[in-house]
């Protein structure tokens, strides 16, 4: 049977949704897509140019806001008899998410950040009468505010393009808008007098600004060179002017209260807290200035910084600001809270007067001892009833609507998180993202206004993106075994059995976590400081990775030249030494406590010498696994070697240290060719060398002084001024084949 064949069908009966008629906040009416139809339209059109090259014209597309009556997006398909596809819906984004469903269930196509699978049939597949696709979800949320520091950070317009697309493309009609803010940020302190030096040991260096901008830290990895400014404003203003092309609603900052110290030369008599330090930071970098929002010094920093985000950047009337992100506020008085909230709306409104304001729900979360029922409603109460959106960021694994009464009345977007720090690995809750939304949406009076995906870091596990924005689509859960059957077919644009069992095996194991509160780290010992107290745990059964690696090992030697199946052949080859990298490290811990040094030497060599070499291989043989991308783009933005330098060390301290001294060492943790040769095998070298020594001489084992000599191989990466390779180098197929034959019957006698 054919791939056409056997998927055309499926889509008529899955994507033929009913449209809830009813919008519960008259508050959110305004909020619309800025850009005419025509221009819309234009925008999907190049889009395709893009996407499908000459094929793109047998796509025909236009944009009519009066499809949707209730500002709910809907699109339609059907066919010409020339074989073209005419696409119609109330937005860009409708149409491009429309088309898109199209290419994945008519003609087995698949767009990710890991390649694409673009074979489209000739002539292109015939709809049988008009396709409808809607959604009940007024709101498609993408981004987290520390995503533009583990991912995007170092992007050039093209990825920003190619990222926009994807979102259009996924029907995301909400991205959050941060880059460029410093630079504004920077003629407001100047037009309030601080002089140059205070405003440059305010801001962090460049892979830190999340964390800057939600008042955690300062200063380090600074300062930021004018011509970052420069270049980021340039960037935020092509990002804003393509998102309202689509007729996205882009997200823009506002004021939380985080100050520079300078201000309280200029305003001694200013209602300032000092906070203590944050996530091991010591107060050369943390323990930051926060502006009471009661103080009028408040209304008018607020309103002069929104001014210039207004006038700079436009405004869609949609505000992000988080005021106590990982902060504990000074009283938990609920009248306190209440005048909080009330006076940072109030700096909004001053500006704008239909701001709305997002607020991420992560800080109910994070301090749940603080936050409760009495506390959460009186911060959220301070607004208007809808006139605040709130994230419920980690929904599918800690869901805060469930215990507020969908809070308290203020409208919602029940959000993936899915993953921390960007880290590699694979991980999901698939069950959890399939059910969740639709048990939001049917809550006794939901608030529910969208679904949102809010990962730290992006570029890894794109099936769960995949899966998600296409829930946002549907009115009742999909079944997921045949649903990720299509997803393998058109990943590889191939019918093989092997690699649609292989999917299915990991679909039901290492993509469904269902373990309670599970937060995906990355807790492989692999990435983490050596020690006899590392987390061995897995929430899967590994015999089913093994399985699916066997599966995808067989199917391997015709599909080589699909990038999206060597990046997942490389993926879960990974996934399996990352396993058994701690089934060598229980063995080395056992040894070493058994004084058996045969046994010790065995382990230790055989992941020091062997598997950790062959994974940095493997790694280094897919452009997606490259440390070397990940620091070019980083000096691509310098314009002289000081600045080079400077960005360098922030990308690479990001990754690994996480702060001067190791403060959130190991945090974003990535798995990539360059950085397991010479940081996480080094690390573990030196600890196998370390317990063999400490046999040999008969001295016990001190954890204290082995993380100080460790330390500075840590920091001695960071600064080792080694260029690494930004393209592939070696042969996937031959690398992974060799892995396969040592490590699969390894893999066996571990289960």
């Amino acid at each position: 049977m054919s791939p056409r064949s056997s998927c055309a069908p499926v889509l008529v009966v899955v994507f033929c949704l009913f449209v809830t008629a009813f919008c519960k906040f008259p508050s959110l009416d305004h909020i619309k897509a800025q850009a005419s139809d025509e221009a819309q339209g234009r925008a999907v059109v190049e889009l395709l140019k893009r996407l499908l090259g000459t094929r793109s014209t047998e796509f025909i597309v236009s944009v009519n806001s009066s499809l949707s009556n209730d500002s709910l997006d809907v699109c339609e398909l059907r066919s010409t008899k020339d074989n073209k596809i005419v696409a119609t819906g109330s937005t860009g984004v409708a149409v491009a998410s429309g088309i898109y469903n199209y290419l994945k269930y008519f003609c087995n196509c698949h767009v990710s950040w890991s390649g694409d699978q673009l074979d489209m049939p000739r002539p292109l597949p015939t709809l049988t009468g008009v396709l409808r696709i809607n959604t009940p979800h007024r709101f498609r949320y993408y981004q987290n505010v520390c995503t533009f520091s583990y991912s995007s950070v170092w992007w050039d317009w093209p990825r920003w393009e190619r990222e926009i697309d994807w979102m259009a493309l996924n029907g995301i009609n909400l991205p959050l808008a941060f880059t460029g803010q410093e630079a504004l940020w920077q003629e407001v302190y100047q037009a309030l007098g601080l002089n140059h030096t205070e405003i440059e040991e305010f801001f962090s260096g460049a892979a830190f600004l999340a964390w800057n901008r939600m008042g955690n830290l300062f200063r380090f990895g600074g300062p930021l060179p004018q011509s970052w400014h420069v270049n980021q404003l340039y960037l935020q203003f092509k990002i804003l002017e393509r998102m309202r092309s689509f007729g996205m609603v882009p997200v823009l900052p506002a004021f939380s209260g985080n100050i520079p110290k300078g201000i309280l030369r200029l305003y001694p008599e200013a209602n300032v807290t000092r906070l203590g330090s944050w996530a091991r930071f010591n107060c050369s970098y943390s323990c930051s200035y926060i502006l009471d929002p009661r103080d009028p010094l408040f209304l008018r920093i607020g309103s002069l910084y929104l001014s210039q985000v207004v006038k700079q950047f436009g405004t869609d009337h949609i505000y992000n600001t988080d005021t106590f992100n990982e902060m504990r506020p000074p009283s938990s008085d609920p009248s306190y809270l209440s005048a909080v909230s009330r006076s940072v709306f109030a700096s909004m409104t001053a500006v704008d007067p239909q701001a709305i304001w997002l607020m991420q729900g992560w800080l109910f979360f994070s301090d749940a001892a603080f936050w409760k029922p009495a506390q959460i409603q009186a911060l959220l109460h301070g607004v208007p009833l809808g006139r605040m959106i709130v994230l419920d960021l980690f929904a599918e694994t800690e869901p805060i609507f469930s215990y507020t009464k969908s809070f308290y009345g203020q409208p919602f977007i029940w959000c993936m998180l899915q993953n921390f720090g960007g880290n590699s690995g694979f991980f999901g809750t698939v069950e959890s993202i399939n059910s969740g939304p639709f048990k939001a949406l049917h809550f006794p009076n939901s608030s529910l206004v969208g679904i949102g995906m809010t990962p730290e870091g992006i570029e890894q596990n794109p099936v769960m993106f995949e899966l998600m924005s296409e829930l946002a689509w549907r009115k009742e859960p999909v079944n997921l075994s045949k649903w990720v059957s299509l997803y393998a077919i058109r990943r590889y644009g191939s019918t093989q059995e092997n690699l649609i069992a292989a999917w299915r095996l990991l679909f039901a194991s290492v993509y469904n976590c269902t373990v309670s509160h599970y937060r995906n780290h990355n807790h492989s010992p692999l990435v983490h400081r050596p020690s006899f107290h590392m987390n061995s745990g897995v929430w899967y059964d590994p015999s089913d990775l093994y399985k699916a690696w066997k599966l995808i090992m067989e199917a391997a030697p015709s599909l080589m030249s699909k990038e999206t199946f060597r990046y997942d052949l490389v993926d879960v080859t990974r996934q399996v030494l990352q396993v058994l990298t701690t089934s060598f490290y229980q063995d080395i811990v056992q040894a070493f406590l058994e004084q058996k040094l045969p046994e010790l030497l065995i382990a230790g060599g055989v992941l020091v010498n062997d598997l950790l070499p062959e994974l940095n291989s493997l790694l280094s043989s897919d452009r997606n696994f490259l440390l070397g991308t990940w620091l070019e783009r980083a000096r691509s933005l310098a314009l002289d070697e000081k600045e080079a330098q400077l960005y360098d060390m922030n990308a690479r301290n990001q990754l690994t240290l996480w702060g001067p001294n190791g403060e959130i060492l190991d945090y974003a943790s990535k798995e990539w060719g360059g950085l397991m040769e010479d940081y996480y095998a080094q690390r573990w070298g030196l600890f196998v060398h370390t317990l063999v020594e400490c046999l040999d001489s008969g001295r016990p084992f001190k954890q204290g002084a082995f993380n100080q000599e460790v330390f500075q191989i840590e920091k001695g990466f960071i600064y080792n001024n080694r260029t690494y390779p930004t393209k592939p180098q070696g042969d996937t197929y031959e690398i992974a084949r060799r892995i396969f034959l040592k490590y699969y019957p390894q893999a066996l006698k571990t289960l």
